[in-house]
């Protein structure tokens, strides 16, 4: 009898060290996975606790330079004001690959932080390598945008992040299967419910993707530093190619329009199909409007040097060869049998070959990954991820022009 009561004793014990070590466990994992209660670099959180974007070009009231490639200009309205938990969970769920059918795909295989947030691939690819119809576009400062996707088919960060998701040729992941992953995560539902009161909803997955990328802010370039007062910040070669950039011959910064380097507008340019696939409509297909056919957003230049190839189809692998085709003038690439209402800016501006070279100068100087995100190792779903952490940031200088609170 002693000797059965002492081995009920030994599988208690046994039982309470594992319960003991799985609680352990549990706590060692939501603690790892704790959202930040601080802002991100370039945010100020005020006295509601939400982020807000702090920026030297804040203190500009002037608008009179946009459209010419003025640089003392301020900046359009822009989307914040998420809570840091918000933001940072947004931040784990872009890592994730639990938000596709596949387990395979996260927001970040086609947006990869190495590659100014797109892919490096002429067309982005999907589950078990689906081709898609165009390519990623940067997400650097897509808090300033007013519509999203290259047709210009959303209007919000909660109404776009839905097309991937839930497209067969992307995540191909459906609402109710999104939920039902994210609700079976221990860890989800507990960050989830740090973070909204009403837990782990479509709504709330959206409104944390939208946090998380709203805080991709670049505007500390050596080009913003320049703007800011710092003459030195640019060289002799640089600030010739800001001037031809902002010329009334090249017209580049009437649709790249500084300071973000896009003026938030479709445009029909021309671009020429890959592959011989079918002629891609773009935003006439979006506004139903026929001059709008084969037109598409104005991409920003920022951090240009990183998000080769060019163009929705992924035309050019250079910079020079996409600066080049502006130069080749007016429809000069029109797909055979399209008729196109080419954008009026596109003339024929007959650049030298350093012009053109000027140009491309100019515009690797408005890299600037100062703000790059933590990257994270490991994500709550416990998903295996491939993220590139040890590139080193494109940004030179101590001049600090979006102020980190």
């Amino acid at each position: 009898m002693i000797k059965n009561l002492t081995n009920k004793f030994l599988i208690l014990s046994l039982l309470l060290l594992i319960a003991v070590t799985e609680g352990h466990t549990d706590e060692v994992a939501k603690r790892d996975f704790a959202l930040k209660d601080f802002c991100p670099q370039g945010f100020g959180i005020d006295e509601d606790g939400l982020c807000r974007l702090k920026t030297l070009y804040q203190f500009y009231s002037s608008t009179q330079g946009r459209g010419v490639g003025g640089t003392q200009t301020s900046l359009p309205a822009h989307r914040d004001g998420f809570t840091p938990q918000q933001i940072d969970l947004g931040r784990y769920l872009f890592f994730d690959p639990i938000l596709s059918s596949s387990k395979t795909v996260s927001c970040a295989t086609c947006h990869r932080p190495e590659k100014g947030f797109t892919d490096g691939l002429a067309v982005s690819r999907g589950p078990n390598g689906v081709r898609g119809m165009r390519s990623a576009p940067s997400l650097w400062n897509s808090a300033f945008l007013t519509t999203f996707n290259w047709d210009a088919s959303a209007n919000s960060y909660e109404q776009q992040v839905q097309t991937p998701l839930f497209s067969e040729l992307e995540m191909n992941n459906s609402p109710q299967q999104l939920l039902a992953d994210l609700r079976q995560n221990d860890t989800y539902r507990q960050l989830f419910n740090v973070t909204f009161v009403d837990g782990i909803t479509l709504k709330n997955i959206y409104t944390a993707l939208a946090a998380f990328q709203s805080s991709l802010i670049s505007l500390n370039s050596r080009y913003d530093q320049y703007a800011h007062g710092n003459h030195d910040a640019l060289s002799k070669e640089e600030v010739e190619g800001l001037n031809v950039f902002r010329s009334f011959v090249a017209r580049c910064s009437e649709c790249h329009t500084p300071p973000l380097f896009t003026n938030n507008q479709v445009a029909v340019i021309g671009v020429p199909e890959i592959d011989n696939r079918p002629f891609d409509i773009g935003a006439e297909n979006t506004f139903d409007l026929r001059k709008l056919r084969g037109g598409f957003k104005v991409p920003t230049l920022r951090n240009i040097s990183s998000t080769a190839p060019y163009m929705h189809r992924g035309n050019f692998s250079t910079l020079r060869e996409a600066t080049e085709f502006y130069n080749k003038g007016r429809g000069h690439a029109i797909p055979e049998n399209n008729h196109l209402y080419i954008h009026w800016h596109i003339t024929s501006p007959d650049l030298q070959d350093n012009e053109i070279d000027l140009l491309v100068t100019f515009m690797k100087s408005l890299s600037d990954e100062r703000f790059m995100p933590e990257l994270p190792t490991e994500v709550p779903s416990g998903l295996s991820i491939e993220i590139v952490t040890d590139y080193k940031h494109k940004s030179t200088g101590s001049f600090n022009t979006a102020l980190n609170h």
